[in-house]
């Protein structure tokens, strides 16, 4: 392992693509589930389907060369290979933006918006819109090493991002993310170091305390009601990834199937769809994402992050320049009032109409000018 910055160029053996194939094929499928809907889990129907289109009409390849035609690299940092894109913008004055993925994503979430992000013109913006893109791969996930020790907690990523951002030569700098990227980028808000001029999310580790429990509007009492549903019906995964990731990680990394179905499902319930996560991103899309979990085999070194931090969500105090975006179907949306307690230096705040967990991959055009519009306030 090296601390130089080193071109990374994907290639998976085809012999791995074919053993895929062998394992889809030879797929042990469950019983169809009890119900009409998904509150079983992903519906065998929806996952057979999923998974004829990954035999017969998916191409890694596509994926693969897109990956390669960014800019992939790979950086040594306290220990572990660290691999990221970096996209540089045409534009000298471009702003560093330093962005971070959660799970089960990965930085396919943002092949929509890194052209539009760097090339602002050729997207109906401006020059002076234009971001430099650095998005890397969480410890555990991706192309980036697996921990092979305890401690790679969010306050550790949070430092090893802002030791990437300066060994590019940064020397000013803003970041955004969702989900864990949420977390990291909340961290490194906390840790406020001087080269970061700003951070938004749009998952804002916010919540409400008993007084505000008390006093709730139309909107706050929706937030908590979805949260409640999350905490009683959506976080099982979260259970298991928190305490046991290693004993998901031998059924996961060895069925394909099971992979797919498991990452599938949250596609289905945290994307703002009309029924089904089709409606949102297409099979192509979701595919390119869970294969960066399936050739890697990461399902139990993704899932220790749960282990390692997810106890510790919670309101912080940010001092630093925040900008927020709220989309309907998050898992959690905060209202600004609560946020107002936590976050002293508020310069950007929308709730948008549409969109959900997965906001730069779903709805591309209004996380492009979400970011723009914070980040221009610090230019």
């Amino acid at each position: 392992m090296s601390d130089a910055i080193r071109p990374f160029t994907l290639d998976i053996p085809q012999a791995e693509l074919d053993d895929l194939q062998r394992r889809l094929a030879a797929t042990r499928w469950p019983e169809k589930e009890a119900v009409s809907d998904w509150t079983q889990g992903s519906p065998l129907a929806k996952v057979q389907a999923l998974v004829a289109h990954w035999q017969n009409g998916y191409d890694w390849r596509a994926a693969e060369a897109r990956l390669n035609s960014l800019g992939q690299f790979k950086t040594g940092i306290d220990g572990l290979d660290i691999h990221f894109l970096h996209v540089r913008s045409r534009h000298a004055n471009a702003l560093p933006l330093l962005i971070t993925h959660g799970w089960p994503g990965s930085v396919m979430e943002f092949m929509k918006v890194i052209g539009p992000l760097t090339d602002p013109e050729a997207h109906g913006g401006r020059a002076e819109d234009a971001f430099h893109v650095i998005a890397p791969s969480l410890p555990g996930f991706g192309f980036s090493g697996k921990p092979m020790e305890k401690g790679w907690g969010v306050p550790r990523i949070a430092m090893a991002w802002i030791t990437l951002m300066q060994r590019l030569g940064y020397d000013r700098w803003v970041a955004q993310g969702g989900d864990w990227g949420s977390a990291v980028t909340t961290t490194i808000g906390v840790i406020n170091p001087p080269a970061c001029a700003a951070i938004h999310v749009n998952m804002p580790l916010i919540y409400p305390g008993p007084e505000d429990m008390a006093d709730m509007t139309e909107k706050e009492q929706a937030a908590v009601k979805a949260l409640q549903h999350y905490q009683e019906w959506d976080s099982g995964y979260s259970k298991q990834q928190a305490t046991r990731p290693q004993t998901l990680g031998y059924g996961l990394v060895d069925s394909p199937v099971g992979q797919a179905a498991w990452i599938y499902e949250k596609m289905w319930a945290w994307t703002d769809n009309t029924g089904a996560p089709e409606d949102v991103l297409s099979m192509d899309e979701m595919l390119d994402n869970i294969m960066l979990y399936w050739l890697p085999g990461t399902a139990a070194s993704s899932a220790r992050l749960y282990w390692e931090s997810f106890g510790s969500f919670g309101s912080v105090p940010l001092a630093c320049p925040v900008g927020v975006s709220i989309y309907p179907k998050e898992i959690f949306r905060a209202s600004r009032r609560w946020a107002e307690k936590h976050m002293s230096n508020i310069i950007h705040w929308n709730e948008l109409d549409r969109g959900g967990h997965f906001a730069a991959w779903e709805q591309p055009e209004l996380y492009v000018n979400e970011i723009r519009t914070c980040f221009a306030k610090v230019r």
